[in-house]
């Protein structure tokens, strides 16, 4: 191991690069659908070493000295975004004749910008770094740092976090409820990362050592609640139908499939339990399932209303219209409405964050200008200033979640815990069969583990499930199925931390990584000179 890692460190020019490009590469099978876990342990080390080697000019400043390990963080970065995220590309080729020309930037141009994260992380560790325990705690240090400020800089894009890596299962979610997405970020690239100290030897049995614990606690705690008693069914209980309707994003863009889209939905809807089953009282619709303008259409409410049986609701995803004024065009908002039998909007709540060149395009004046268009809808949507609960009758109160919000940590409030679940409706056919709708399954997972709340998941065309608070699947539908499930909504899981201390343990673990590489680094500098 030593040798490899003295190898490693020498690497120079294109060699180093591409060492650091693979490495990333490697990292990107530990996320869905592979959820191979040992591959970061395999990254990291490498990572370490190349940072190890990547030293500037002494005689330069240090923003320069820093240089070489931001140069590998950024080739680490590229290959696991490019890796991680290539199916965005599936998403322009929808509307191939208007979007194709984009695709080279959103397969490597978002990849390339995002790996800048990783740059400054490896280069704010370098400034940090040792020969011992304390660089692996800069790393993880910075790595979470860095991660944190992906979760909100220009709106934000937290997609693979990779904390992820070290939670393919619910088993090894269950840390999220102690120490948040945040807290998992840095212990998962100390562990990731501690291997490599059998290349150096340094610090060895204490830094291998705390690796372990901090794996036993991870799967311990993981155990501990996986085995605490369900809470009984929401009260009151309530039957929940998913549909999942299967419906290219092609047919969805096709004005003549407009009714054929919404019979099929009306078709799952009406559908008999299977088994001769409870009925269901709450329908769901995936993201934009209705194709038209619901409140311009009342034939389309009234057929509703013949579909929905006494005391039923739906809830459907739908864009919503709102007049600006007179001499302006109408707002339009992706929504989410609750509809009762009589074939009334008893409840709507729109979306607060936005895609941005999907639903909005940032800089509009000056982009539309040039002739660019949002992907999902010509002239894009508005954003609600506040994220409205749908308080269903009956008194059920749902936390709505549009799509890619559900990636957000932050975007889950203080209110959470008023509502009896999670709602999040998406449409996951944008991406084809693909590693995105997997790996956008898995985060909205972590959420309800977050919460300790129940998750009503409907997408399009997969993965659709109805998930407990420990983030265990109770039934869904794999991607690429077409049809329906009904299941009893499960109760609220009991939450030891709430979201704001989730923060603070998220912090200290913080402090405690900054405070060893600190002190690692003042002995390093007193032992060389």
């Amino acid at each position: 191991m030593e040798w490899l890692a003295g190898r490693i460190m020498l690497l120079s020019g294109a060699r180093r690069a591409l060492v650091a490009f693979v490495a990333g590469l490697i990292a990107v099978f530990a996320l869905p659908p592979f959820g191979i876990f040992a591959a970061p342990f395999l990254s990291f080390p490498i990572l370490v070493w190349l940072i190890d080697g990547a030293s500037g000019n002494p005689d330069h400043g240090m923003i320069r000295r820093s240089f070489p390990a931001f140069w590998i963080g950024w080739c680490f970065g590229f290959g696991y975004f490019l890796g991680g995220l290539w199916w965005l590309g599936n998403a322009l080729l929808v509307e191939a004749d208007d979007f194709a020309w984009a695709v080279p930037l959103a397969v490597i141009g978002v990849p390339a910008f995002l790996a800048f994260f990783y740059a400054f992380a490896t280069a704010i560790s370098r400034i940090l770094w040792s020969d011992g325990l304390g660089r692996i705690a800069a790393l993880a240090f910075a790595f979470g740092l860095f991660e944190w400020l992906r979760s909100f800089v220009l709106t934000g894009f937290p997609w693979n976090a990779i904390g992820y890596a070290a939670m393919p299962v619910p088993l090894m979610m269950q840390s999220a409820a102690m120490i948040g997405l945040a807290g998992v970020n840095m212990l998962a690239v100390f562990v990731f990362a501690a291997p490599a100290l059998l290349g150096t030897r340094k610090g060895l049995r204490v830094g291998l050592g705390l690796a372990v614990l901090l794996v036993c606690a991870h799967f311990g705690y993981g155990f501990y609640r996986l085995e605490q008693p369900l809470p009984p069914p929401a009260d009151p209980a309530l039957m929940v139908r998913l549909v999942q309707p299967l419906i290219d994003q092609s047919q969805k863009i096709d004005d003549n499939e407009r009714m054929k889209i919404f019979e099929e939905h009306l078709a799952l809807t009406q559908a008999p339990p299977a088994d001769g089953g409870k009925r269901p009282d709450i329908v769901v619709w995936p993201e934009t399932a209705v194709p038209f303008i619901l409140t311009e259409n009342p034939d389309a409410l009234l057929r509703i209303s013949d579909v929905l049986q006494d005391g039923q609701l739906l809830i459907a995803g739908a864009v919503r219209a709102e007049a600006s004024g007179p001499g302006q065009p109408p707002r339009y908002y992706n929504s989410i409405y609750v509809i009762d039998d009589r074939g009334q909007i008893v409840g709507a709540s729109d979306k607060v964050h936005l895609v941005p060149f999907g639903e909005y395009l940032p800089l509009e004046n000056l982009l539309q200008a040039a002739g660019l268009d949002t992907v999902a809808m010509p002239g894009g949507f508005s954003a609600a200033a506040t994220r409205s609960l749908l308080t269903l009758p009956g008194g059920t109160t749902l936390y709505p979640l549009i799509c890619y919000e559900a990636i957000f940590p932050g975007e889950i409030g203080r209110d959470a815990r008023q509502a009896d679940a999670l709602l999040n409706l998406t449409n996951d056919a944008w991406f084809g069969n693909t590693p995105g709708p997997y790996q956008h399954f898995q985060q909205a997972q972590v959420r309800s583990v977050e919460t300790g709340l129940p998750l009503i998941r409907d997408a399009n065309t997969g993965v659709s499930a109805v998930i407990n608070g420990r983030g265990e699947i109770v039934t869904g539908f794999p991607l690429g199925t077409r049809g329906f499930v009904d299941t009893l909504l499960p109760g609220k899981f009991a939450l030891l931390m709430s979201h704001e201390e989730q923060e603070r343990n998220a912090i200290l673990i913080g402090c405690l990584l900054l405070g060893l590489a600190i002190i690692s680094r003042a002995s390093f500098i007193l032992r060389e000179n």
